[in-house]
């Protein structure tokens, strides 16, 4: 039996790095949240797949990738531009486990990393 990987979509900035107002980014150094580095690295080695979303514009992917990189944080796809406001995850459940919900959203307090946060 194949075990299927679970997928995470994780927000940058306040969730996996310190909040910074965004118009400093280049001149203040990035600070991860508590546990963040550490919780991605074990859903990593898990084998799961990691999607960092942000409000960052597409023209701060390579700043933004060397600051990801700078602080350890791993992850296998990132998704520059995501809006501002409210963020919703849609997704269908499995006519085989339909009681077994595919789709999971944790709203966390901001800059208070991802300690408690499992999946």
């Amino acid at each position: 039996m194949t075990i299927k990987k679970d997928t995470v979509f994780c927000d940058i900035d306040g969730t996996i790095l310190k909040y910074r107002p965004f118009g400093e980014y280049s001149l203040s150094n990035s600070e991860p949240t508590p546990g963040s580095v550490q919780k991605l690295q074990q859903w990593s080695e898990k084998g799961h797949i990691i999607i960092l979303t942000t409000a960052r514009p597409e023209a701060m992917r390579n700043f933004t990738v060397q600051e990801l990189m700078a602080n350890g944080i791993l992850f296998d796809q990132l998704v520059m531009g995501v809006g501002r406001g409210k963020r919703y995850l849609v997704n269908d459940n499995s006519p085989k486990e339909p009681e077994t919900d595919r789709a999971i959203a944790c709203c966390l307090v901001r800059d208070n990393g991802l300690v408690g946060i499992d999946i």
